[in-house]
C-alpha cells in the first residue's frame, strides 16, 4: 500500500509537469538550459530564505515569518531571471537556428522559466513527504490525517502550475509596465502560500479549494496575456483549424 501511495502521489504532483516538459521543452536544448537556469535561481531564493530564517532566531518557530520572506525572495529572483533572459535574447539567436522561435515569442521564455521555477519548488516541497510515503507505515492509523500525502501532492502540483502561469504574467507585466498584473502575481503568490498554513490544522479542503481557484484564474490570465482568445480556446477544444 505504501508503494502504491508513493507512486500515486508522485504522478499526481509531477505527471502533468513531466508531460509539459516532454512535449514542449525536451527536444530543444536551449529551453532545457533556460529551465535549469531558472531552477537554479529558485534555489538561490530558497538559500537566502533559509539563511534569513537561520539568523532570526526568535522567529524560527513562526512559519508566517519565513513564508512572507520566502515569497519576496522568490519574486525578486523571478525578476532577476527575467532581466537575465531579456539581456540574453540577442545572444540566443547566435547559438542555434531553433532559438529564433524563442526570441520571436517572448512568452516561450516566460513559460520555460516558470516551469523551471515550479518543478524545483514542487520537488523541494514534496521530496521528504514522498520519502515518508514509502513506509514502513502510513498516515492516519494513530495520528494525523490519511489525506496528508494526497493533499501535499495536490498542493505541489498547484504551485508548479502557478509558477508557470505567474512567470508568463510577470514577464509580460515587466515588458508592458502593467503593474496591475505584477501586483496580481505577488499578491496571489502570497495568498496561496498563506493558505498552506491551514495545513497545520489539517484543513486541507480549506487550503486546496481557494488555491486551485486562484490557479484557474491565474491560468486564464496567463492564457490571455499570451495572446489567447475565447475563439482560439474553443477551436482548440474542437480540434478546428484556426484561421
Amino acid at each position: 500500500m505504501t508503494i502504491m501511495e508513493f507512486f500515486g502521489c508522485t504522478f499526481l504532483a509531477f505527471g502533468p509537469p513531466l508531460a509539459m516538459f516532454a512535449f514542449t521543452i525536451a527536444k530543444d536544448p536551449i529551453r532545457i538550459i533556460i529551465l535549469i537556469a531558472s531552477a537554479f535561481f529558485w534555489l538561490l531564493s530558497f538559500l537566502l530564505s533559509s539563511f534569513l530564517w537561520f539568523i532570526v532566531i526568535p522567529l524560527r518557530s513562526k512559519l508566517a515569518f519565513g513564508l512572507v520572506f520566502s515569497v519576496i525572495f522568490q519574486e525578486v529572483f523571478r525578476f532577476l531571471i527575467y532581466k537575465l533572459l531579456r539581456k540574453a535574447e540577442s545572444g540566443l539567436k547566435k547559438v542555434t537556428d531553433n532559438s529564433e522561435q524563442i526570441t520571436s515569442n517572448k512568452h516561450i521564455l516566460a513559460y520555460v522559466a516558470g516551469l523551471g521555477f515550479g518543478i524545483i519548488s514542487g520537488a523541494f516541497s514534496l521530496v521528504n513527504v514522498l520519502a515518508d510515503a514509502v513506509g514502513p507505515a502510513t498516515m492516519g492509523l494513530k495520528d494525523g490525517s490519511d489525506l496528508f500525502f494526497l493533499a501535499s501532492a495536490a498542493t505541489a502540483l498547484c504551485f508548479i502550475l502557478l509558477h508557470t502561469f505567474w512567470s508568463v504574467i510577470f514577464f509580460s507585466a515587466m515588458d508592458n509596465r502593467n503593474y496591475l498584473h505584477f501586483v496580481w502575481v505577488v499578491g496571489s503568490h502570497m495568498l496561496v502560500s498563506a493558505l498552506t498554513l491551514l495545513n497545520q490544522d489539517e484543513l486541507y479542503l480549506a487550503s486546496l479549494l481557494p488555491a486551485y481557484c486562484v490557479m484557474v484564474a491565474t491560468g486564464c490570465m496567463a492564457y490571455y496575456v499570451a495572446g489567447g482568445t475565447f475563439y482560439t480556446f474553443v477551436a482548440a477544444l474542437h480540434g478546428a483549424e484556426i484561421l
